[in-house]
């Protein structure tokens, strides 16, 4: 047991010191900063008050007030009264009048001055529609793909469509109000009473994000440089040395060990930039309008997030361990932890494409496969529905599968490290396992 903490030691020590790990560590570090950071620097450039309200003008003919019909000016009026109406931080647009002469050329040349001007950033030309007996709209600016300013102008226009019918200043006030909407996730199988609210649930969808992530990276990471440090060491012929005073199985765990603390470490100094940058008050300000709480995050997606997370780790670290030590040269190492790299970034898409469709037969079934389920079962459990058993068989099948590939690993390392020219075919590598016991 000490050659295990021995190894484990020495490859925590010497990963840590190299400068892939520092490099590596201060880059993802900074890019971090970056984004939490990015909501408030783009707020600078908002100015004052920091709403982005977008001013759309409309034609304003004083004449046309007096008419007894409905008038593009006064329709503009009901838009510009509408949108004033709204609470002020949830005010997307406002309109903007532009006094006009009446005639509809020299209407639009003033409308194009103001955008030049910067008074407006697009206007709104309204047009006769006899089946509906009122107007279409257009919204003309330079900027592309303005498809959310036209569905609020859509939306403003069916709302003060109902002024032609004589409403009173009562009743317009009642009807301009905001209805709030709110959603809640239930489990209809369990019963219970209790649900997630949207809150809840965008929490969660933010975690299960970070998981997967962090798994696939974690994987693909630390799983590639178990596997390099065992070719390297076979192909330099070092490994004669050191199985001369470290057994094969405390070699191969203990590396997997000491990359799994590596792994940790940069975890935690990942989480710690994120509760810095998250505190500073400008941020702290940002993210409280967002309504964005981590105490709302769900107990049981925290807990099976992590059981998932050690047991996905440690099955496929045995895996580059062993597929590590039949490859002779570094230079066919990427062409055998192949297979391994396919398995995981299979499991990585299945949860990141299925994030809006969690309960799929396909995430079903894939979180009862151990290759997968470190991806589709924390998927499950942070926005799907999932039964508490599903999550028990689920981790009793990961579990037997690290101890059964475990075996077969520690097996094929303790043969494979010895085995050197060209790759053993499986007949020759199962007549050298037979020789071991484990």
């Amino acid at each position: 047991m000490s050659d295990f903490w021995t190894v484990t030691g020495f490859t925590f020590r010497n990963k840590v010191k190299g400068k892939a790990f520092v490099v590596t560590t201060i880059i993802l570090v900074l890019i971090l900063s970056l984004v939490i950071n990015l909501p408030y620097i783009i707020s600078l450039f908002k100015g004052e008050g920091g709403n982005d309200v977008e001013k759309v003008g409309y034609v304003s003919v004083q004449s046309d007030m007096l008419k007894s019909s409905v008038t593009p000016t006064l329709i503009g009026g009901w838009l510009k009264e509408y949108y004033e109406s709204q609470p002020e931080e949830s005010r997307s647009l406002t309109m903007v009048p532009i006094e006009g002469s009446g005639d509809a050329a020299a209407d639009e040349s003033l409308l194009k001055k103001a955008i030049a001007d910067g008074k407006v950033d697009g206007y709104v030309e309204l047009t006769p529609n006899k089946a509906t007996g009122f107007y279409d709209a257009v919204y003309k600016s330079e900027k592309m793909m303005e498809g959310s300013i036209a569905t609020e102008l859509r939306s403003g226009l069916q709302i003060v469509k109902t002024n032609a019918a004589g409403l009173t200043d009562a009743q317009k006030k009642l009807l301009y109000a905001p209805v709030e909407v709110s959603s809640m996730q239930i489990n209809a199988g369990t019963g219970e009473e209790s649900g997630r609210t949207a809150a809840q649930q965008g929490v969660n969808i933010g975690l299960v994000y970070a998981v997967l992530f962090l798994l696939f990276m974690s994987i693909m990471a630390t799983g590639q440089v178990i596997a390099s440090e065992v070719t390297t060491e076979k192909s330099s012929r070092i490994m004669e040395v050191l199985i001369t005073s470290v057994s094969p199985l405390n070699s191969m765990f203990g590396k997997i060990m000491g990359m799994f603390f590596v792994g940790i470490l940069q975890i935690a100094i990942y989480v710690a930039t994120v509760v810095i940058n998250v505190n500073i008050p400008t941020n702290k300000d940002a993210l409280g309008n967002m309504n964005i709480h981590l105490n709302d995050a769900s107990p049981d997606l925290l807990i099976v997030g992590l059981l998932f997370y050690l047991t996905g780790y440690f099955l496929y670290a045995t895996l580059y361990a062993a597929v590590g030590s039949l490859v002779s040269r570094t230079e066919d190492l990427g062409q055998a932890v192949m297979p391994l790299t396919f398995l995981s970034l299979g499991g990585f898409y299945i949860g990141m494409f299925s994030l809006s469709v969690p309960d799929s037969m396909l995430v079903k079934v894939t979180s009862f496969i151990p290759f997968f389920s470190p991806y589709t079962m924390v998927l499950r459990s942070g926005v799907g529905s999932v039964e508490y058993w599903e999550i028990g068989l689920s981790l009793v099948i990961m579990l037997v599968s690290i101890y059964v590939f475990g075996w077969l690993s520690a097996k094929i390392y303790r043969t494979g490290v010895l085995l050197y020219g060209k790759r053993p075919s499986i007949k020759e590598l199962r007549k050298a396992m037979k020789a071991y016991k484990i």
